[in-house]
């Protein structure tokens, strides 16, 4: 089942159920899809991979509103926001943790033969493809970071 098809289903059991708060998020993705779906030039639909893009950007986009929010003392929104992110990231795979992602950062270096932060670009390039969707891209760049200037 698609990822479309998956959001379809549950946007009707969200509906049957009564339950607002997962009703918009999962309606925001469907329409982060159907935009996708219909950019010019799109003539096979959506990959996979894109999909993962679209479910990393909502994300990414509800935590930087949720943080505003907190700062302004809005807890009625930062709440709002923070419940669209749980609702999303159902779909995403399990996000690693900063152990994990070092771990896989060593490896990528290791394989690629990088020695310094001039290697920066050839190792963030390989990380972003391997760990899409797994770990933020801030949090894979610090890491890189620190892994290549010790």
């Amino acid at each position: 089942m698609s990822l479309k098809q998956q959001i379809d289903a549950d946007i009707k059991s969200a509906m049957l159920e009564k339950r607002k708060d997962d009703l918009k998020a999962l309606r925001a993705v469907k329409s982060m899809i159907l935009l996708a779906e219909t950019e010019k030039g799109n003539t096979e639909g959506v990959s996979a991979d894109a999909e993962m893009k679209l479910l990393v950007k909502a994300v990414k986009q509800r935590r930087d509103s949720a943080q505003i929010y907190k700062e302004q003392n809005r807890e009625d929104l930062y709440a709002v926001e923070m419940a669209e992110v749980e609702v999303i990231e159902k779909y995403l795979p399990k996000q690693l943790t900063e152990e994990e992602v070092k771990a896989e950062l060593q490896k990528i270096i290791a394989q690629l033969g990088a020695s310094g932060p001039q290697d920066m670009g050839k190792v963030m390039g390989a990380a972003s493809k391997a760990l899409a969707g797994k770990a933020d891209g801030k949090t894979i760049s610090t890491l890189v970071k620190q892994l290549l200037t010790a």
